[in-house]
């Protein structure tokens, strides 16, 4: 059975910054709440380390498209399925909507549960908020 989540967040920062931010995967822990860390193996590739409730994960993806200030997207490689895009719309000079997409094969009792009852969604979504939290303070301290 295959998942799949879309969430947006409409951002007070700029696509440059909304783009720096997201862009920068060592970042993504930051804002990212079940990730512990995302270390780069190279330019594409980089390992990444979750912790879900009942379910620590894992695993390597690369990254499968980079569009400079429009979009990035993604895909394991090994540990897990799963695939997502994150895209950057100009509202205006100063606000950018933010778009994830996520595509995953839920294993086991915990991941089918989540994707049942839409947890994944809602993290998915607070973690967008994190996300538009840290892209406004960067605006701030700029």
């Amino acid at each position: 059975m295959s998942s799949s989540l879309v969430e947006t967040v409409d951002v007070d920062a700029p696509v440059a910054v909304t783009w720096a931010l997201w862009s920068d995967v060592t970042r993504w822990p930051e804002f990212l709440s079940h990730v512990q860390k995302v270390a780069r193996i190279d330019d594409r590739t980089f390992s990444w380390w979750l912790a879900l409730p009942g379910a620590d994960k894992a695993f390597t993806a690369e990254l499968t498209e980079v569009i400079p200030h429009e979009r990035i997207a993604w895909r394991t490689t090994g540990g897990v399925e799963h695939a997502g895009v994150v895209t950057f719309h100009h509202v205006s000079d100063t606000r950018t909507r933010v778009a994830l997409q996520i595509e995953y094969n839920p294993r086991g009792f915990v991941e089918h549960l989540g994707a049942l009852t839409n947890l994944d969604s809602v993290l998915a979504h607070y973690d967008l908020g994190e996300f538009q939290r840290a892209a406004e303070k960067a605006v701030g301290n700029a």
